[in-house]
């Protein structure tokens, strides 16, 4: 892991302040992104070098009508019934990507667990504590932040559970 960046760093974005001024440990990638590559994710684990199961990708779900993060390794996808479940609702749909940014702060692509505009019940997939570090978005395309899945947890208040499949 490399050391903390300094909170005004240069193209510092809310994801990474939030780290900073948590005092958390983090390292940030970054990598030349392809507007033409089909997956965010997979672009984001092979510019980097990483498994995709490292790799977690951040969706925003319609739960019972609450907005809901799901964080998901890119080599699955998310199971919504599993994530209505861990949050006690009964169904869950995708959220309207424009809904999505607006209340996030982020734009498709770019959208990260933490540091949005509006706080959002968060889900993390339990694969991720197979890991020491894993990588989301910093809150924008081509930028990536790598953190222990607890950390993770404890900024996002995540409930964790098996909300991905393969």
């Amino acid at each position: 892991m490399a050391k903390k960046p300094k909170k005004q760093q240069s193209g510092g974005t809310p994801a990474t302040v939030a780290l900073t001024a948590a005092g958390v440990a983090y390292a940030l990638h970054s990598y030349d992104h392809d507007p033409s590559h089909p997956s965010y994710g997979e672009e984001a684990a092979e510019a980097m070098g990483v498994s995709p199961e490292r790799v977690f990708k951040t969706l925003v779900a319609d739960v019972d009508g609450t907005l809901t993060v799901a964080v998901v390794p890119v080599a699955g996808q998310l199971d919504l019934k599993a994530l209505a479940s861990a949050v006690g609702g009964k169904r869950a749909a995708m959220a309207d990507p424009a809904l999505a940014e607006r209340t996030t702060g982020y734009v498709r692509g770019g959208i990260s667990p933490l540091g949005q505009r509006k706080r959002l019940p968060t889900v993390l997939d339990a694969s991720a504590s197979a890991h020491a570090t894993i990588c989301i978005s910093a809150g924008r395309r081509g930028l990536e932040v790598e953190l222990s899945p607890a950390d993770l947890a404890s900024l996002t208040e995540a409930v964790v559970a098996p909300i991905g499949r393969a």
